[in-house]
């Protein structure tokens, strides 16, 4: 039977089979930011348009040319293509910029922007991000740098590259902009049409083109670390020093300029070569001036955006460990409608105590009901009937090894399963790491 009805393109469904890979990315994600003093912040889905036009800048294709805006009666509201400028402001509305700084928070959200579908790029994604506001210091900068790096360590993922820059401050950002403008003005005529317009708006946007054409000129334009005040020069400086001394590698990458106009000094991204043209698994940098921007007093802060579907992809590639998906700890055959009533009743008494336990719901034989219990990878299963009911009692079996044990069916089931069943955990910890927690991969 056709299905009438898709799911929009550009977007995806995530099964329950693959759910676990999002946990793993989730868990590892919100865990590190928690043991670096980040609390997580949830805000709507949608802002009013004005929001992103302030923030993220009229002269980005993300404003001209990704956002999906609706009108609803006489405003504007905006999806939200980024998570910044909504959690910038959250954090103002409520009031946590008045509280002690810096404030730290983190979110994980689902984005949109109306682009091209491709691996990696999606019209609807996932983010893990988060903001720092109050320190104006570039240790700031390599603390939220080593926050990101820490992440994909323990996401135990390789051949990711962090190249960073410095995309100065509004006064020295001014000359550089003098500087482009000259080195672009006689190429003008081959330039696109969005180019041609920015180089009036914002040359800075003509380094971040896609066109190769546009590329090629870019190529040799001048160099923003060239026209750095003192002071932004100063920041980069301490900012490398202080990743060299966290013996965090970096590569300086003069081209980075980031595809929002809120960012100030540093800029950074963490790279790979893996999963194609969408290279980039996490981007961030500083933006001291955007809360001023939005109506608050100026406040230095910075953050970063992780792509949770470019990671999954990444972590895909490279055959990353996840943490296993639940399977059922112990499945109840029935026969008759007396032993159904007594596994509804045992399978109740487990879930309070949080196991995964299922019973039949399909009337099948009791040969259909094993090979399901095999299907699902069940720990444990029980075959319950009339003698089973009658005897009070019924044979436990475990699923790997086969060994059977007689336990009585009363009150006390669910401490005698536990015994039975954290003995089997504790025989399955790896020596290595005492570790209770499963992770498995393709070679697993």
């Amino acid at each position: 039977m056709a299905i009438n009805i898709k799911r929009p393109n550009g977007t995806e469904d995530v099964l329950p089979r693959d759910i676990h890979k999002w946990h793993t990315v989730e868990k590892i994600a919100r865990e590190t930011a928690e043991s670096f003093g980040f609390g997580e912040l949830r805000f709507p889905t949608f802002e009013n348009t004005d929001l992103f036009l302030r923030s993220v800048g009229e002269t980005t294709d993300v404003v001209q040319k990704e956002m999906y805006t609706v009108m609803a009666k006489e405003t504007k509201f905006t999806l939200r293509p980024e998570g910044t400028a909504g959690a910038i402001r959250a954090m103002l509305q409520n009031g946590l910029l008045n509280e002690a700084l810096p404030q730290r928070i983190f979110y994980i959200i689902s984005c949109f922007r109306h682009e091209r579908p491709q691996a990696g790029r999606l019209r609807e994604f996932h983010q893990f991000g988060l903001e720092m506001a109050g320190s104006p210091s570039p240790a700031a900068d390599a603390e939220v740098i080593s926050l990101a790096k820490k992440i994909l360590d323990r996401l135990e993922l390789k051949n990711i590259e962090l190249h960073i820059n410095s995309i100065g401050c509004p006064a020295c950002r001014a000359k550089y902009h003098e500087a482009l403008r000259a080195y672009f003005e006689p190429h003008k005529d081959e330039l696109c049409d969005t180019c041609k317009e920015r180089l009036a708006k914002n040359p800075m946007r003509l380094l971040d083109c896609k066109s190769p054409e546009d590329r090629e000129i870019a190529k040799d334009a001048p160099v923003i670390l060239d026209y750095l005040c003192d002071e932004c020069s100063d920041h980069f400086e301490k900012l490398k020093r202080y990743l060299d001394n966290a013996g965090i590698d970096y590569t300086i990458d003069p081209k980075i300029v980031r595809g929002l106009d809120y960012y100030t000094k540093t800029v950074f991204e963490f790279i790979t070569t893996e999963i194609g043209a969408q290279g980039t698994v996490c981007g961030g940098g500083r933006y001291d001036g955007l809360i001023e921007q939005l109506g608050g007093q100026h406040t230095p802060a910075l953050g970063f955006g992780m792509g949770l579907e470019r990671l999954l992809l990444v972590m895909d590639k490279q055959n990353c460990d996840y943490l296993a998906p639940k399977k059922c700890d112990i499945y109840f055959a029935t026969m008759g409608d007396e032993a159904l009533e007594k596994a509804m009743s045992l399978t109740a008494q487990l879930r309070e105590y949080g196991y995964f336990a299922e019973y039949d719901l399909m009337g099948r034989g009791l040969k259909a009901q094993m090979k399901y219990a095999n299907k699902i990878g069940a720990a444990f299963t029980m075959v319950l009937g009339d003698n089973e009911l009658a005897d009070g009692k019924a044979k436990l079996k475990e699923m790997e090894s086969g060994e059977e044990t007689v336990i009585n069916l009363d009150d006390k089931f669910e401490a005698t399963f536990e015994e039975i069943y954290f003995n089997k955990m504790l025989d399955g910890i790896d020596d290595e790491n005492g570790s209770l927690f499963a992770f498995t991969g393709e070679d697993k």
